[in-house]
């Protein structure tokens, strides 16, 4: 009886512990395509109006912060869920 409760608990750890490397994994994943669209967009913009390219290259690095604070701070938690 202990031993299948003590099994449980560690088969439940090990499996917190996984899902939450795989969810820092999928942040990261998320956060590179969200900057690879920004990237892209950014490109066709300045590529259809060249007088803007500056402003577009500034909303771009602007929003990448964005997008690169919000997947480290997912990787954070992710992380977290791992030590603890």
């Amino acid at each position: 009886m202990l031993l299948t409760v003590i099994l449980q608990a560690a088969a439940g750890a090990a499996f917190g512990k996984a899902a939450a490397a795989l969810g820092a994994g999928v942040a990261a994943i998320a956060a590179a395509i969200g900057i690879g669209k920004i990237g892209k967009s950014a490109l066709e913009a300045g590529a259809r109006q060249p007088e803007y390219t500056s402003k577009y290259q500034l909303l771009a690095i602007i929003i990448g912060a964005l997008v690169e604070g919000a997947c480290l701070f997912a990787i954070l938690v992710c992380l977290l869920g791992i030590l603890r």
